[in-house]
């Protein structure tokens, strides 16, 4: 047994609200440059739908991810080594503009500029690819919202693979339609795809947390690993003719800071924490004959922190005790093993995905209201799972492979727990046979109630800050994110922090944000020892920078 750290997440799709503030914040804090204006590390789809690029889920066309030979091995769908190779300088396995969207601006100036007239001037939209006036016809949260129409959700390649076990069940008219959101980041994989794609061994996965990156200056723009990735997170940069992809934001990571989908969700339905994994495992975990087992394979491979054997071997392979201790209240790990509410997203791909999703159950409230039922009874729940607008099937596919059991397991568990709290709330006697009904306890009930719907910030996110003696090999010199115009790079300027090199985003920039984000005060400029950028201040934290300047005395005033 080998023992790794892996920092995983979890969303909880029964809060999501399609808000898309995640999509935009992460937007500005990594794509917003030249070259990469179509690019979403983040974006939130609506299921039924045929997501963005369109229908990345159909591998038999983009041949994503990994299949099982018939010796028992693994092999990349899109081919081994030397098939790839042929194919080095023409990839045809790869989604066009058309399948992602062509990104567009509009002609803002000509609202001030225009000359006066009768009519009011208007900002028509303009492609950024070409500068030329476009017609807008989609984009990566485009047609979501619209996705249970009768134009667009037949085209949703789930949908298609289940057509004929659900029969009519799923009703496309939009009075009857059902929509959940479902948001999408890259799911740093311990077995990923992208990784064994990449013919110059520019993409890699961190040791220390297990964050897939791509080294910019190994890259040579190959896109091998675009068509690997099956879940279609690797993006290529027309401008600079390299990869770049979500990098679960490392920087704010390593100083124990969420994301910044997490950081500003305003449903506060992501988890992040520590998973413990045996190494040594990953590939036979992978290789397992039936995809309906490898959501159990991948639990197998999820290690028990609490487990003395596994915390001696932990301390044996290097992991701290504090990150030891991180993985012991991990919120992902409670959700994703302890609990099983928490499902990966298409573990049929074999490449063992760590953003993990809790199946939405809202609607069954509401279907058993319209019917004049008690919708919060827990006989009532535990019978209208199966009839639910949208059927459990297609969950299965989206988290189990097909397999039903699982999904049906955590939707049983979610409507225990909201029939359970009800009596608790309302002041009547709880029934202790509700959680029993699901194999859990009233403490362990209440426990996932507080961690679904109440959890603080400090529960929700369970990060361990990267330690000292590591941190240079997690700066960019190891990354390689330092290149012009990337990813929190500065150009070069006579003041302030744009002047000669950039500053390592990891040290300091980012431990500036957390004081700011985290400080309950304003800095005191009559603090000697507070330290203020003057040139970029917004008045919170302390950033390392120019010193304060000195209080003003009576006589100079």
């Amino acid at each position: 047994m080998r023992v790794m750290a892996q920092m995983g997440m979890v969303m909880n799709l029964d809060k999501c609200i399609g808000c898309h503030t995640c999509s935009v914040t992460c937007k500005q804090a990594w794509t917003n440059r030249a070259g990469v204006e179509y690019v979403w590390f983040n974006n939130v789809e609506t299921r039924p739908g045929q997501g963005y690029p369109r229908t990345y889920q159909d591998q038999e066309k983009w041949k994503g991810g990994w299949v099982r030979t018939k010796r028992g091995r693994l092999k990349l769908r899109a081919g081994g080594r030397w098939q790839r190779l042929t194919q080095i300088f023409s990839n045809p396995k790869l989604p066009e503009l058309d399948e992602y969207y062509e990104p567009w601006t509009y002609e803002y100036d000509n609202l001030i500029s225009a000359p006066l007239g009768e009519d009011t001037p208007v900002a028509r939209p303009k492609s950024l690819i070409t500068g030329r006036p476009m017609k807008i016809e989609w984009s990566a949260n485009w047609d979501d919202d619209l996705a249970g129409g009768p134009e667009l959700a037949p085209q949703d390649p789930v949908l298609k693979k289940i057509k004929d076990e659900v029969g009519d069940r799923v009703k496309l008219e939009f009075e009857q339609a059902f929509m959940f959101y479902l948001p999408r980041i890259c799911e740093h994989c311990l077995n990923p795809a992208c990784v064994a794609s990449c013919p110059s061994g520019a993409m890699y996965k961190r040791s220390e947390d297990g964050i897939v990156l791509v080294d910019q200056d190994s890259c040579r723009g190959w896109r091998m690993c675009v068509t690997g990735c099956p879940y279609k997170k690797v993006y290529f940069n027309h401008r600079t003719g390299k990869a770049e992809k979500c990098t679960l934001c490392y920087p704010r990571i390593e100083v124990g800071m969420p994301t910044v989908c997490s950081e500003t969700c305003v449903g506060r339905l992501r988890y992040l924490g520590l998973f413990l994994y045996d190494a040594d495992r990953v590939t036979e975990a992978a290789a397992v004959e039936n995809e309906q087992d490898l959501y159990e394979a991948q639990l197998d491979l999820i290690l028990d922190p609490h487990d003395p054997e596994v915390q001696a071997a932990a301390l044996r392979d290097g992991i701290a005790p504090d990150w030891l201790e991180a993985a012991k209240n991990s919120p992902v790990y409670r959700l994703a093993k302890e609990y099983r509410v928490a499902l990966p997203l298409h573990p049929e791909y074999r490449t063992m995905p760590m953003v993990w999703y809790i199946p939405p159950l809202s609607p069954i409230v509401d279907a058993l209201r319209d019917t004049g039922n008690d919708a919060e009874d827990a006989d009532n729940m535990f019978g209208a799972i199966q009839s639910l607008r949208i059927p459990v099937e297609y969950l299965a596919e989206l988290f189990t492979a097909g397999d039903p059991g699982p999904v049906l397991q955590s939707l049983h568990t979610l409507a225990a727990m909201r029939s359970f709290m009800r009596d608790e709330n309302l002041g009547g006697q709880p029934d202790e046979s509700i959680p029993a009904a699901v194999g859990m306890t009233a403490d362990e009930m209440f426990a996932l109630y507080r961690l679904l719907a109440i959890a603080k910030y400090e529960d929700r996110y369970v990060i361990p800050e990267a330690h000292a003696e590591v941190g240079r090999q997690l700066e960019e010199l190891g990354c390689s994110l330092d290149f012009e115009g990337g990813p929190g790079q500065y150009s070069s300027g006579t003041f302030g922090e744009a002047s000669g090199r950039p500053t390592p985003v990891a040290v300091e920039t980012f431990h500036a944000l957390k004081q700011r984000q985290t400080t309950e005060g304003i800095v005191d400029v009559a603090d000697a020892d507070a330290k203020v950028n003057l040139l970029n201040w917004d008045g919170l934290g302390v950033p390392l920078g120019v010193p304060t300047v000195p209080p003003r005395s009576p006589e100079s005033s």
